[in-house]
């Protein structure tokens, strides 16, 4: 089966409403992609939660080390690891109730896709949230 992402208008609704990001693999490095990616979005007005063991605080804010350590509900979890990494992440994502899960670009994994589609989740994959987010406008 292959990945299906929400239509256009929907992935702009998605980005409408969502307040909270939580990003998975977050570096507090400035010339990484995750990096600037959130840092755009901060900008846009977005919270931006970043989620990193070997980091302290990412743009100013706290860091995480597991989603489930994050208090209060979060919107999207953008996702900046590796394929490989997605089926043990879409696993946490069930347990913390987010709305959206969203792996960055060249990032896709079908078993983790399957596993969030079958229980009902929202899964966008292999799509850039600040691309995204600027044909919003």
């Amino acid at each position: 089966m292959a990945i299906e992402n929400p239509s256009r208008e929907e992935i702009k609704e998605i980005l409408q409403k969502a307040k909270r990001i939580a990003v998975v693999g977050l570096s507090d490095n400035p010339d990484r992609t995750s990096y600037s990616v959130s840092a755009a979005m901060q900008q846009a007005g977005y919270e931006i939660i970043p989620v990193n063991p070997m980091v302290d605080e990412v743009l100013g804010v706290k860091a995480y080390s597991s989603l489930k350590e994050i208090e209060g509900h979060i919107d999207i979890v953008n996702v900046f690891r590796r394929s490989e990494f997605l089926p043990e992440i879409a696993k946490e994502f069930v347990e913390i109730d987010a709305d959206v899960f969203w792996a960055q670009l060249g990032i896709e994994n079908e078993d983790a896709y399957q596993f969030l589609k079958e229980k009902g989740c929202t899964v966008i994959m292999d799509r850039c949230i600040k691309v995204e987010h600027a044909m919003t406008k």
